[in-house]
């Protein structure tokens, strides 16, 4: 029978905020079905306009069908289902290609445009995330399950552009990717109403940045 895994996948610091909220479930046996309940129930709850404080666990469990201690068996309290939850309304993280650096660097920059157009038409995705602002520790595990792997496999890439020549060595890896990044994100955080059904705006983004952080000979750019 399969069992609940005995590490947490979040990889949170032990002594951390989000460390509750990501920890492990222990020893008890895995209902698909159970769950799937309970994660239906929470987006339902939330469809019908409840807010993400009024989602008790009393309530959940009712809308699921399943007692309070099964919901208990598997998140620690409240806020590590809910954070769960939402992260099951992301779009999964584009897996490596194999890709030149360029084609994986437009992949990612095309899943956050994409991303981008579901919060917009995702009214409980994008009432989730808003509401999280105001929960430093629901804000907190939510950057470490979700964001966290975001920001490693834009560095991931970036890492693999300067090893390959084709980036610049001499510029901070974490400035690289939020110039990479930072655009795309600034049209679908920041200003809601910018276009982003442009199926080659990553395209159009990526070779931007790339025509000025691209690797160069010693020399520099003729003029």
């Amino acid at each position: 029978m399969h069992t609940e895994p005995t590490v947490s996948a979040c990889g949170a610091d032990e002594d951390g905020p989000a460390a509750e909220l990501c920890a492990p479930r222990r020893g008890r046996p895995r209902s698909e079905a159970a769950e799937q309940a309970i994660f239906a129930a929470v987006e339902d709850l939330m469809e019908s306009g409840k807010s993400l404080s009024e989602l008790s666990v009393e309530r959940i469990a009712a809308a699921a069908g399943v007692g309070k201690a099964t919901i208990y068996r598997r998140w620690p309290n409240k806020e590590a289902l809910l954070v769960e939850v939402v992260a099951r309304l992301e779009s999964p993280l584009p897996e490596p290609s194999g890709g030149t650096v360029r084609e994986e660097l437009v992949r990612m920059v095309d899943y956050m445009r994409k991303r981008g157009l579901a919060k917009r038409s995702r009214w409980m995705l994008k009432s989730a995330l808003s509401q999280m602002n105001a929960w430093p520790e629901l804000r907190e595990a939510y950057q470490e399950q979700v964001v966290k792997p975001r920001r490693e496999l834009a560095r991931a890439i970036v890492r693999r552009g300067v090893d390959e020549g084709v980036l610049r060595s001499d510029l901070d890896v974490e400035l690289v990717c939020e110039i990479i990044i930072g655009p795309i994100l600034l049209r679908s955080v920041l200003w809601d109403e910018a276009p982003l059904d442009d199926p080659d705006l990553a395209e159009q983004m990526v070779d931007a940045v790339l025509n000025g952080v691209g690797a160069q000979p010693s020399g520099g750019r003729s003029r």
